[in-house]
């Protein structure tokens, strides 16, 4: 299973649109994997998770064939993991060479958001609504679990569990602490991979989003639970400018415990 991280900052992006803040400067001043997009990941090229505003960048930057995308998986409707409008462009219309519907899953929101803007008519999408813990069978490969997070009491948002070829992901973006029945769920599973919000690094609180210190907890349950397999890693994104805290402190703070830190057009292979 080929991991390709397209974006890992949060909704403001880092550095910020129009932050002035210490840490978005020097991150201007650095460069490289501290400048980070709003978080989206693509899996062996045709299974993608969130389509964020930073999508057509992230097909320019890395050269990415977005026809190719066939399932794409949304986890809630805020606007830095689900930009609706664009999706538009994949409209007979905007774009040709186009055989296959992309099918588009999510819950009531996230597909409402899209129906606003896809003419269904033309072929080119097929939504389909899912609910937690109800798996569903995307290929005869592919089997992927809705969980639940705790990131927005206002709408149902959504992690995922997806089993591909004997191999486990674990994605875990966006959310605070797992909720009971999340954690119950995945009591007696494994995983090769659990990729994990870390929004608020340093910072206190691991409601909504998680901390440095949550996800090191999670990552001494993973093992003392025999979760993670041989090999397996937990994979921190979605960072915050306001955690203050650049590539390099990251890896600093995760690297002793295993843990990677992804940065944008990271590419990880389970």
């Amino acid at each position: 299973m080929k991991l390709h991280f397209l974006g890992t900052a949060a909704a403001e992006g880092w550095p910020g649109l129009f932050c002035r803040c210490e840490h978005c400067n020097k991150a201007k001043q650095l460069g490289g994997k501290n400048i980070r997009t709003r978080s989206s990941v693509l899996i062996d090229d045709t299974f993608k998770v969130d389509f964020p505003p930073d999508s057509y960048y992230h097909m320019l930057r890395d050269n990415i064939d977005m026809a190719a995308v066939e399932h794409l998986f949304i986890t809630h409707t805020h606007t830095d993991h689900l930009h609706a409008a664009d999706l538009e462009k994949r409209s007979p219309v905007c774009a040709a060479g186009i055989d296959k519907p992309l099918h588009i899953y999510g819950h009531d929101l996230a597909l409402q958001s899209c129906l606003r803007e896809l003419d269904l008519k033309t072929n080119r999408y097929e939504l389909h609504l899912i609910h937690p813990f109800r798996t569903v069978q995307v290929d005869e490969e592919t089997r992927v679990t809705p969980l639940l997070a705790d990131h927005d009491k206002r709408q149902t948002c959504l992690l995922y569990f997806i089993e591909k070829r004997g191999k486990a992901l674990l994605y875990g973006n966006d959310s605070g602490w797992f909720p009971q029945e999340t954690w119950d769920w995945l009591e007696g599973k494994s995983f090769d991979a659990a990729i994990l919000d870390c929004t608020k690094g340093p910072l206190t609180g691991r409601r909504n989003h998680m901390n440095i210190e949550a996800i090191l907890e999670i990552n001494i349950i993973f093992q003392d639970k025999q979760m993670l397999r041989d090999q397996g890693r937990i994979i921190a994104t979605h960072f915050s400018h306001n955690c203050g805290m650049l590539h390099e402190d990251l890896e600093r703070e995760f690297n002793p415990h295993g843990i990677l830190v992804a940065f944008d057009g990271m590419i990880h292979h389970l």
